[in-house]
């Protein structure tokens, strides 16, 4: 079975994530969306919004599971025989972030590939953080996000 996680923290989901994942399952048997833990981080949502967010969001397919982790992405893939790591590019300085961080972790886990997809064109000026800064501004907001996802 071909097992990818998805990493992030999913504060909140995004369409543009929606698509990298409906995407991706072209491609894996399995894709596990996997929110990373940074106690050091301040999220807008509660890691219980954020997983209901993603519950909802996919509870139609059988082949997308979420779950949480707290270690180096590499090792919670390593934990579940996860043997992929899904990203979305939007733009350059997404590839450059992304680049070093695929290129660590295949030094640290060389049996672990990193597959990247762009995201489509009508999506990639979409991120989380200007979700985020549109909601606390009480702006609209439902076009960047799945309709599971109300402030």
């Amino acid at each position: 079975m071909k097992t990818a996680v998805f990493p992030g923290s999913f504060d909140p989901i995004t369409l543009g994530h929606c698509d990298i994942i409906e995407r991706g399952l072209s491609i894996f048997d399995e894709i596990v969306l996997a929110i990373g833990i940074n106690a050091s981080k301040k999220y807008m949502f509660s890691l219980d919004e954020r997983k209901e967010f993603l519950e909802k969001t996919f509870k139609n397919y059988p082949n997308v599971r979420v779950s949480t982790y707290e270690q180096l992405t590499v090792s919670y893939c390593k934990s579940i025989d996860a043997k992929y790591i899904l990203r979305g590019l939007r733009n350059t300085s997404d590839f450059n972030y992304e680049q070093a961080i695929a290129q660590t972790n295949k030094i640290m886990e060389g049996h672990i590939e990193s597959v990247f997809l762009m995201t489509a064109p009508e999506l990639s000026h979409i991120s989380s953080s200007i979700v985020r800064d549109v909601m606390q501004h009480n702006g609209k907001y439902e076009h960047l996000v799945p309709h599971t996802v109300r402030k």
